[in-house]
């Protein structure tokens, strides 16, 4: 029988308290997986400050892929929330095994093509001398860790859309402690195994998501969980694919975008020297912590969106969405609080270098006030994922960034005059490497602005599961069984026995 009980039914009940249950898991996962990055940092920063900012300059790049995955897995939320709320598991089985198989293609084109241009990569993010280096030795392996990262993200997607969010956190807690016990084993070397320095990070890195994917696929082959992969899944389903890559792909180019934009602003901080670019590394990597609890948040949030548009309530799910973004704002303003008070201490650490704990103290001044914004931001566009309108959460994505960050970076940051027909002459300010920390505070206030207009629109509200589609696969024409032959919950608050409060 499936393990039912792990999954959060968000279309009944009291909205906070069910969003908590589904959103904790993901919260944990999540800090546990930052806790995971910071652990290199943590490590590497024993072995040089170039080391540092080798791994600094990589993150942005990683990150492009793993939110690549992230886009992909976007639809499988969308759709497998969606068809979950409406009872129709077994669509939703289906759904899972298109996002396997779109997962594995996706990932070994782009590893092969990372690998072939990693030199001209690094050289374009502005790597020079042992920075390049270290750089080149620690992205060598990363990208050989993409198949096994897309398929852990595909799996994490398929649970947490059928509402499931601890079996994923128990295997990221698992692959996040193995990283962090074999780390220092491959990046200082202990007994016959030598020093590897960054490519020793990289290791850690591929074997612990090497477990953590052999155990995703494990889990949803058996489908003790509410979900399963059916090995006949497998087999190209045009229409399924369709659907995952139409709603998927702003997914995608969105993380590819905020990639990129997180490449930019590294090359935009590595023309003010190592010292700039370690702070960035370590500040960014500190400020992950209240992208991780966000994050989380709003993949819960489009899992309770997801579930109630399939079940046709989209009042309840507009209360989702506003109830999951208050809560964030409100935790990440006292964090980011904690975080202005104590800067230096934040900093040192990972590093205890004097000029880098200078420039992170400036870093975290200015943008720890606007983790609330970049929370609420985070939350609301995964309501929109939820509800499929992942071109929406893109379009913010490119807003916060791209329109309001990257801008006023080369603005406030640099010094320089060039006439804009129309305008005149436009000069920049010349703050340096606070003005591109301003930017990050300015991008991320003005985008929450534009998100919470947007959303009062109400323009999300339709979903994206047909209700014309026919019979579940396996199912009678009546389609009212699960894929166990079950008879599946009304969502009219009625579980069929009669005590509505015992649904869960």
């Amino acid at each position: 029988m499936p393990n039912t009980d792990a999954r959060v039914d968000m279309t009944e009940g009291a909205v906070a308290p069910r969003l908590f249950s589904l959103a904790w898991p993901l919260v944990l996962g999540n800090l546990l997986q930052t806790l995971y990055n910071l652990a290199d940092v943590f490590w590497v920063g024993r072995v040089s400050p170039e080391a540092v900012a080798a791994v600094s300059l990589m993150f942005p790049l990683s990150w492009m892929f793993v939110s690549t995955a992230m886009g992909l897995t976007a639809a499988t939320i969308a759709l497998v929330s969606q068809h979950v709320g409406a009872g129709e598991d077994r669509r939703a089985d289906e759904v899972v095994g298109q996002t396997t198989l779109l997962a594995i293609g996706v990932s070994v084109v782009l590893a092969a093509v990372g690998l072939l241009a990693r030199r001209p990569l690094l050289n374009w993010i502005g790597a020079e001398g042992v920075v390049f280096t270290e750089a080149l030795a620690y992205i060598e392996v990363i990208f050989l860790t993409l198949p096994l990262t897309f398929l852990f993200f595909a799996f994490r997607a398929s649970l947490q859309g059928a509402g499931d969010t601890k079996t994923a956190m128990w295997l990221v807690a698992a692959s996040a402690g193995v990283n962090i016990v074999i780390d220092p084993v491959f990046i200082l070397g202990v007994g016959p195994i030598p020093a590897m320095g960054t490519r020793g990070a990289a290791v850690a890195t591929f074997i612990s998501r090497a477990l953590a994917a052999a155990a995703g696929i494990y889990v949803l082959v058996r489908g003790d969980w509410g979900i399963q992969l059916h090995l006949g899944d497998l087999r190209p389903n045009p229409a399924v694919l369709r659907k995952l890559v139409d709603i998927g792909y702003p997914g995608t180019l969105d993380g590819w975008a905020r990639s990129f934009a997180a490449v930019a602003m590294a090359a935009l901080v590595a023309r003010f020297g190592p010292a700039a670019t370690a702070a960035y590394g370590v500040g960014v990597r500190l400020m992950s912590v209240s992208w991780s609890v966000a994050g989380a948040v709003g993949q819960a949030t489009a899992t309770g969106v997801g579930q109630n548009l399939g079940a046709d309530t989209p009042d309840r799910a507009s209360r989702v969405a506003w109830t999951a973004t208050g809560g964030t704002m409100a935790v990440l303003a006292l964090a980011g609080a904690v975080v202005w008070f104590l800067p230096a201490l934040a900093i040192r650490v990972f590093v205890n270098d004097a000029a880098v704990v200078e420039e992170g103290v400036s870093f975290l001044r200015i943008t720890a006030p606007a983790w609330a914004a970049f929370g609420g931001l985070m939350v609301l566009q995964g309501a929109f994922r939820g509800a499929g309108d992942t071109r929406t959460a893109m379009g913010l994505s490119l807003l916060s960034r791209w329109g309001l960050r990257i801008p006023a970076a080369v603005v406030l940051a640099y010094s320089f005059t060039v006439v804009v027909p129309g305008v005149g002459p436009v000069s920049g300010l010349g703050l340096g490497p606070d003005g591109l920390w301003w930017a990050w505070t300015f991008g991320a206030v003005g985008s929450l602005i534009v998100g919470a207009l947007w959303f009062l629109r109400g323009t999300w509200t339709e979903g994206v599961v047909e209700r014309d589609e026919g019979p579940e696969p396996g199912l009678d024409a009546a389609g009212g069984s699960d894929r166990d032959g079950e008879t599946r919950p009304d969502h009219d608050g009625d579980d069929g026995d009669g005590d509505p409060a015992t649904d869960d």
